[in-house]
Formats: C-alpha cells, sequence, structure tokens
C-alpha cells in the first residue's frame, strides 16, 4: 500500500494470567511485549497502549478502542494485536452469525468474552481505513467481521482450531514467526527491502508465518 503519512497507533493485549490458575498461559504478555518492540521498530513509539494480564480488562480494552477511535484520522494508520484466550458461542453481538467468535479478556475475577460483532461496531467509528488486526488465539479465523476496504486480519488460526504455545521458543507460534522472525528479524523481508531498515509488510509476514 501507499506509505503511511499521519500517525501510527495501535493497542497490544497480551493475556496470560488469567482470574484462577486452571487456563493460565505462558507467554502471552511475552507475545504483547514482542509486538510492542516491533512496532516500536516501525515508528510507532509514543502512540501505542498495551495492556497485559490484570491490565487487560474488558473494560480498559474497550476504552483503548475508543481512545484511539477519537485520535486517528483518515491518514492514520492502527494496529490492533490480541494474545491470550479465544472461544466460541452463540451472542447477541449485532451481527447475522450463527456461531460467534470471541477474545477472552476479564473483569478482574472472571471471564469475560468480547465478541467478534462487538470488535466489527466498535472499529466501525474509525475514520481510517488503514487498520491491521492480528490475532494469536484459537478459532481466530472466524474474526472475519473486522474485514474491509483498507482493512488486513491476520489470524493464527481457522475458526475451527487451536492456537499454540512452545516452551522453545518463548510464544505464541504465531507471533514467533510473525512478529519476532518476520518483523524483528527482518527475516520475512522478500521484496522492495533497504538493508537495515524495518520494511517488512503484514502480507510479507503473514507469508513466513503460514510456510
Amino acid at each position: 500500500g501507499a506509505p503511511v503519512t499521519g500517525e501510527k497507533y495501535a493497542i497490544v493485549i497480551g493475556i496470560s494470567d488469567y482470574p484462577g490458575t486452571a487456563s493460565d498461559l505462558q507467554y502471552c504478555d511475552d507475545d504483547a511485549m514482542d509486538m510492542v518492540a516491533a512496532l516500536e521498530g516501525y515508528g510507532f513509539s509514543g502512540n501505542i497502549i498495551t495492556l497485559t494480564d490484570g491490565a487487560a480488562t474488558r473494560t480498559a480494552i474497550i476504552e483503548a478502542i475508543r481512545y484511539v477511535a477519537g485520535q486517528a484520522e483518515a491518514d492514520d494508520e492502527v494496529v490492533f494485536f490480541f494474545s491470550g484466550h479465544g472461544g466460541r458461542g452463540k451472542a447477541d453481538d449485532f451481527d447475522k452469525e450463527a456461531i460467534d467468535e470471541c477474545i477472552w479478556s476479564h473483569d478482574g475475577s472472571s471471564f469475560v468474552p468480547i465478541w467478534d460483532g462487538e470488535l466489527a461496531v466498535e472499529f466501525s467509528a474509525y475514520e481510517t481505513n488503514r487498520i491491521v488486526f492480528i490475532f494469536d488465539s484459537c478459532y481466530a479465523g472466524g474474526m472475519t467481521d473486522l474485514k474491509g476496504t483498507g482493512r488486513i486480519v491476520a489470524m493464527a488460526t481457522t475458526e475451527n482450531t487451536l492456537s499454540a504455545e512452545y516452551t522453545a521458543l518463548e510464544n505464541g507460534e504465531f507471533t514467533y514467526y510473525m512478529i519476532d522472525q518476520g518483523m524483528i528479524y527482518c527475516l520475512a523481508d522478500k521484496y522492495d527491502s533497504t538493508a537495515g531498515v524495518p520494511d517488512v509488510t503484514i502480507e510479507e509476514s503473514w507469508d513466513y508465518a503460514k510456510l
């Protein structure tokens, strides 16, 4: 696409420590910090909202989306990254899907979903059509409600499959290959590359992670 001429904003979420202990993950907070490091290399410094573990409540996530909606203008670029549990179910979330997908947030004591239709409604308020969504979560392939002109949705799984974490990588598998290797180490940089300049596109990093 054309170079970004406006500001760059990001909302980065990683939840490893969910309420209780039975459903805790290992590396989603690490995924989030790696995403922040990658974005800082691509000019997002100062405009990144990072929410991890206990700070990543449903309320905080929705407020972050609405805050950036009030800041981002037509020529700006926005990245929304989530690493954590994903789920499926039936929800009255403003769309017509029989089965909906969600990202699992919390309220400090209980799991709380944010449904795909809810996210679509929140992001419909954005003036810019330069938005990248990245989901390293189970059933992420169902987040197609977020697609639109100028919007890219990069998903770790199909709508019927599970994501994976690997101790040897200390990351979610998708984040490790797409963000760490693909973007930070520029291993996905196949076209129009400039030595020493981080210019990997989302399409390049997605293709690299998919291999």
